[in-house]
């Protein structure tokens, strides 16, 4: 963290704030939880990005569990299979799901497309980063309030505003811009700390 801060020290005030975020998510992987997240254009490529942070190794070796690998073998797979698959958090890009979002986008109602997402997906045990430059991308704001409603933990990422999704977030990381360019450069550094302190709780 300190690395980040000498990095960025305009993040210096939401310090605080990516601890709570840190230790938050930790609380839902441990008890079965996952992550969802959605954005729109670049923040939609954060989405992905994110997911490819917390599904395989980032900075540390995500050994396997002795259990996971017995069962491995008991199946039959080589030793090859074993090295190769990593330990991994849970975290699903709604972003990323095109079929399904043409399809309703073309039928429905695009602002809620997000929303029809996290109430498919969603549950209390889960959270979800809802990550808008602005904080008032309306499809952002209904995935905020359908996850709200289903007893999930909201994070927004935003810019220094918040806009609205910073009446339904639970923790808000506004980074200190207002510019859409350089919001998004700040928000690399943010999630990037998030997932690789959240790897070294589990991995390190």
């Amino acid at each position: 963290m300190e690395q980040l801060i000498k990095n960025y020290p305009e993040l210096t005030e939401l310090q605080p704030k990516i601890q709570k975020v840190i230790d938050k998510l930790y609380e839902v992987y441990i008890s079965g939880g996952k992550l969802l997240i959605c954005g729109n254009g670049g923040s939609a490529a954060d989405c992905e990005h994110i997911v490819g942070e917390l599904m395989k190794e980032f900075k540390t070796h995500r050994e396997l569990p002795q259990t996971i690998k017995e069962k491995l073998v008991n199946v039959g797979c080589g030793r090859e299979y074993i090295d190769n698959i990593y330990g991994a958090l849970p975290a699903i890009s709604l972003a990323s799901h095109v079929g399904f979002m043409t399809a309703f986008n073309n039928d429905a109602n695009a602002d809620f497309v997000f929303a029809q997402q996290l109430y498919a997906l969603g549950s209390e045990r889960d959270a979800l980063l809802a990550i808008s430059t602005s904080g008032n991308s309306r499809n952002i704001v209904n995935a905020c309030i359908m996850a709200k409603a289903l007893g999930l933990t909201v994070i927004g990422l935003t810019g220094i505003d918040g806009g609205i999704v910073k009446k339904y977030a639970d923790i808000l990381l506004n980074v200190p811009s207002k510019e859409t360019a350089r919001i998004q450069e700040y928000h690399l550094p943010v999630y990037h700390k998030i997932c690789e302190k959240l790897e070294c709780r589990f991995w390190a």
